[in-house]
């Protein structure tokens, strides 16, 4: 007898779920210009894409999920800051996946969520080479702070959270098979 997973109503109700406020312009945009500075902290740590972002400068970039919208601009030095609304865009990347929970799934296999993109080729494969290579040593910032045994002691704790989750996720999107075995 199959059962239904409780998630797929929830899925279902946060899918079809429009806040009814939006937050204040304020808040929208500081978390934009935090999102760029961590952006810029990965970037900076891989020399090799700022030297392919240098090669694009100037272009912006528009990146869309449902109503959330976030426009980059290209800078000489290789890095990003915020486009203003008025400039149109170079590229385009819009996340087709309405649900957040089905993103979440495809993120935690590893996978990149679907995404339809439009504008320049060049650009758009200097993107797709960033998201490919560059990862965020969230350890060694940690340790700046909390020293280097607390650091990687956390970060051991959150890959076995994450393996974990990744098994459940893998499970659920088997049909939930490979149940309890004994």
């Amino acid at each position: 007898m199959a059962t239904q997973s409780p998630f797929s109503l929830l899925e279902g109700i946060l899918q079809n779920f429009t806040p009814p406020w939006k937050p204040p312009a304020w808040v929208l945009d500081e978390t934009h210009r935090r999102t760029v500075l961590l952006l810029n902290h990965v970037v900076m740590q891989e020399p090799q894409a700022m030297e392919r972002l240098v090669r694009q400068k100037g272009q912006v970039i528009l990146a869309q999920w449902r109503d959330f919208t976030f426009k980059l601009v290209i800078t000489p030095a290789g890095l990003f800051d915020l486009a203003t609304t008025d400039v149109p865009a170079d590229l385009t990347l819009e996340v087709t996946e309405a649900s957040p929970f089905a993103i979440a799934q495809t993120l935690m296999k590893g996978e990149k969520p679907a995404v339809k993109i439009a504008g320049d080729v060049q650009l758009a494969a200097d993107v797709n080479w960033l998201a490919d290579h560059l990862r965020w040593d969230i350890e060694e910032d940690l340790a700046r702070f909390l020293g280097d045994v607390p650091a990687h002691g956390l970060v051991q704790a959150t890959q076995t959270i994450l393996a974990a989750l990744r098994q459940f996720v893998a499970r659920r999107s088997d049909g939930g098979a490979g149940g309890n075995t004994a």
